[in-house]
């Protein structure tokens, strides 16, 4: 994974990146707009090469000619360029990795069958995925948060079933979203409101989040308004479009479960995770998926529990459940939070709220206990296609009982540009203070030249935007801005594993194979960068 330019002749190269870095950008827009249409210069193409097929001659005013001394020559004239052909209309919301046919012949229990089940070779699909009928530009940001076009994701099934909780609304040709969940019919920011006076969520001190069974993403959605950067995720079940909801409406998530795989993030990763009536068992399999959220939870971060089992003597008969099954449920709940060290900070009406521990020093009669068996703590971030085990994932050393495990992090915006604690302690072999700072200076440069040529950028049109093969974020802090998020993606494959020191900049992200189809819907991302990484996979 390249950080910075060749030395030699430094300038001259650093330009050459930047028109091939948005070569790039453009070609993954173009396929990723796919039939888009309605607001601006990149929709226009797309339509075009949608009416047109691959003929590349409708945008005579692009020039497609090599920019720089490399191995690929000039294409022959005797050769003919592949042409890829639609799809089938029944592909319209395909998504590879979690088809819904092939799933169904894949274990039930722990949610196997919801997990990530590729295509063999020869069942990939090799045309390009329609968009459905009538299909228009999303809304900008911030008016995207409330209202999708219904052609866009044409599902109603969710406006009956869950009409009284608020989730969405179908109003002429648009869904109208209030903001509402199961646990928060009346309004995901008084809900917030509530939390805030426990967690320290308005001075940047939490700024990275996590929602477990995030319906959609609404929670996630009035958290951005305040500064607060959530990866939501759901499986793709019975409430079919959630995620792709989340995704039109310009919200961070993707198609996700807690079944037994490791969660594709870093350890140490995330300020607050958050689960509002996401039906997973907590307390089950000796307390795993609690476990699991521990592992990427912050030293000092908080967990979030609304919803059953919480305050079970009063709800119970409203829940139609024994009340003698929800007390063990939470007590389940309640003795691995023990067992992890967490504190209790709050219980009242529906809502529970526990704090991870800064660090272990005040936890050390857990080493004692038959029932914490630590991780080794050189796993704590190889996670793809791994299993989860029933472990405690070790809190790095410290040398004092107020010190930070892992390093303190700055509150937002100053963690932005601030050295991350990983490259501050030399735990990311080969990057230093000098190369951070360094990278970060390239990417502003890069990313004004990318905003002279696009002037869509920042303008809220742009509201997901992708980065391919992520680095050290430099890209997505350069970009950072109210109106758009980034996705950092780290290849499985890359040289370097730097996710950890982009969640420590407050930026999200995920470990991906770029072999594999990505968990996401079609048509999700408005812009699509990628900087490395042909070069990455030229061999794979």
């Amino acid at each position: 994974m390249a950080l910075k330019p060749n030395s030699a002749d430094g300038r001259t190269r650093s330009w050459v990146q930047i028109f091939i870095v948005f070569g790039l950008c453009c070609f993954f827009y173009i396929l990723g707009a796919w039939q888009r249409s309605g607001f601006g210069k990149g929709d226009s193409i797309a339509l075009e090469i949608t009416k047109h097929g691959a003929d590349c001659n409708i945008i005579p005013s692009l020039n497609f000619e090599t920019h720089h001394a490399g191995e690929v020559g000039n294409v022959g004239e005797s050769e003919k360029i592949k042409s890829f052909q639609p799809c089938p209309p029944r592909y319209v919301d395909y998504t590879p990795c979690q088809d819904q046919k092939r799933a169904m012949t894949f274990p039930r229990d722990n949610m196997i069958y919801r997990e990530r089940h590729c295509p063999r070779e020869e069942e990939k699909l090799h045309c390009l995925v329609p968009a459905p009928k009538g299909y228009v530009t999303p809304f900008p940001w911030p008016k995207s948060r409330d209202y999708v076009p219904y052609a866009n994701a044409p599902y109603k099934a969710l406006t009956v079933e869950k009409a009284i909780q608020n989730w969405i609304q179908y109003e002429g040709n648009v869904f109208r979203f209030p903001g509402g969940g199961t646990q928060f019919p009346q309004g995901a920011d008084k809900y917030i409101d509530q939390l805030a006076a426990v967690i320290p969520i308005t001075n940047g001190t939490v700024r990275t989040a996590l929602d477990t069974g995030c319906g959609v993403a609404s929670w996630g959605a009035y958290l951005w308004s305040r500064n607060v950067l959530t990866m939501s995720f759901a499986p793709r079940d019975s409430h079919e479009a959630q995620v792709q909801f989340a995704l039109e409406r310009g919200v961070p998530a993707v198609i996700g479960v807690l079944g037994t795989i490791k969660m594709p993030y870093p350890s140490r990763a995330f300020d607050m995770a958050h689960c509002s009536r996401c039906l997973i068992p907590w307390g089950a399999n000796d307390g795993m998926y609690l476990k699991e959220v521990d592992r990427v939870l912050r030293p000092g971060g908080y967990w979030v529990l609304s919803g059953p089992p919480i305050n079970w003597r009063n709800n119970y008969k409203a829940w139609q459940r024994p009340k003698e099954e929800l007390e063990e449920e939470q007590q389940k709940i309640e003795d691995v939070a023990k067992l992890l060290c967490w504190e209790k900070k709050h219980e009242k009406g529906e809502i529970a709220i526990w704090q991870k521990r800064v660090n272990d020093e005040s936890c050390r009669g857990r080493e004692d206990d038959s029932q914490a068996k630590f991780c080794k703590a050189e796993e704590a971030n190889d996670v793809w296609y791994k299993k989860m085990d029933v472990c405690v994932t070790p809190y790095p050393d410290v040398s004092s009982s107020s010190e930070v495990a892992g390093g303190e992090l700055k509150p937002f915006p100053e963690r932005l540009f601030a050295v991350p604690p990983r490259i501050a302690s030399g735990s990311v072999p080969g990057v230093s203070v000098e190369t951070y700072e360094e990278d970060n200076n390239i990417w502003k440069k890069h990313v004004n030249a990318y905003k002279k040529i696009n002037r869509l950028i920042d303008s809220g049109r742009y509201r997901n935007i992708l980065d391919m093969n992520a680095g050290l974020g430099g890209f997505a802090a350069a970009l950072n801005s109210p109106k758009l998020w980034v996705m950092n993606v780290m290849p499985t494959i890359a040289e370097k594993d730097t996710l950890g020191v982009i969640y420590e900049r407050g930026l999200i992200g995920i470990y991906h194979d770029w072999c594999e189809a990505f968990s996401t819907y079609p048509r999700t991302y408005d812009l699509i960068h990628a900087h490395g990484l042909f070069s990455l996979y030229k061999d794979k």
